[in-house]
C-alpha cells in the first residue's frame, strides 16, 4: 500500500517534531519533509510533491495563506490542510478562499489530524467542528446588500475572494490590470470594506464563493 506523503509546515520546531514522529508511526502516512516557513515550504513542494500539506498560518517570511496561493497557482491539484490555532474571520475565509482543502486547529487530537490528513489525501474537504460552527454563524447573520456591484465587479470579487493577485485576476478576465485596480477599489467602497481580507470575508458570508459545511 502506497503511503500518504505529508508535507510540514510550522515555524516551531517542536510542534514539526511532535507531528512528524505521531504520523511516522501511522502505517498509511509518512511524512518526506518539513520546512520552518512559507517561502521554505513552496520550494520544498516543487522538490518532494507530497500528497498533503499540513500547513501553519502565522510564520515569517511568508505566511500560511500566501504560500497556500503560491503552491496552487503552480499545482492546482495540491491538497493543503491548515492546521492552525487561529479562529477569528481574518484566518478562517481567507485560507478557505486561498483554496486550502480544511482547516482544522492545533487542539484537535493527534488522532483526528491523521484523519484529517487521511480525508484531504483521498480529496475530502475537513473542517473541524469550530470552523463549521464559525461559518454557520456568519450565515445566520444579517446580510449587507450588494445589488449596486456591477456584473463585472461581481466576477472580480469572487476572484479576490479565491486569493487572486490583480494581474492574476486581469489575465483571469482578460481585462487590464488597470481596469482591475479601479473595480477593487469601487468594490471596497461600495461594500464598505478596507482591504482585500475583508473582502474575502464579504464573498464568503454570502456564498459567492462555495465553501463545503456538510459533515465528513
Amino acid at each position: 500500500m502506497d503511503k500518504i506523503k505529508v508535507m510540514i509546515v510550522d515555524d516551531h520546531q517542536m510542534v514539526r517534531l511532535g507531528l512528524s514522529s505521531f504520523l511516522n508511526v501511522q502505517e498509511d502516512i509518512e511524512v518526506v519533509a518539513e520546512a520552518s516557513d512559507g517561502q521554505v515550504g513552496v520550494l520544498k513542494y516543487d522538490k518532494y510533491k507530497p500528497d498533503v500539506v499540513l500547513m501553519d498560518l502565522i510564520m515569517d517570511r511568508m505566511d500560511g495563506i500566501t504560500a497556500t496561493t503560491t503552491i496552487l497557482g503552480k499545482n492546482p491539484s495540491a491538497r493543503i490542510l491548515i492546521l492552525t490555532s487561529f479562529l477569528d474571520d481574518e484566518k478562517v475565509f481567507p485560507a478557505l478562499a486561498a483554496g486550502a482543502k480544511g482547516y482544522i486547529l492545533k487542539t484537535s487530537q493527534a488522532h483526528e489530524i491523521a484523519e484529517a490528513i487521511r480525508k484531504v489525501a483521498h480529496g475530502e474537504d475537513v473542517l473541524s467542528e469550530s470552523v463549521k460552527e464559525r461559518i454557520k454563524e456568519h450565515d445566520h447573520r444579517p446580510h449587507e446588500r450588494y445589488d449596486d456591484l456591477t456584473t463585472r465587479e461581481m466576477e472580480v470579487l469572487r476572484e479576490v475572494a479565491k486569493g487572486l493577485s490583480n494581474q492574476d485576476i486581469a489575465d483571469t478576465l482578460y481585462i487590464s490590470l488597470k481596469t482591475v485596480k479601479t473595480h477593487v477599489s469601487n468594490i471596497f467602497t461600495k461594500l464598505k470594506v478596507e482591504d482585500r481580507t475583508q473582502a474575502a470575508i464579504y464573498a464568503m458570508r454570502h456564498k459567492l464563493v462555495e465553501i463545503d459545511t456538510s459533515e465528513n
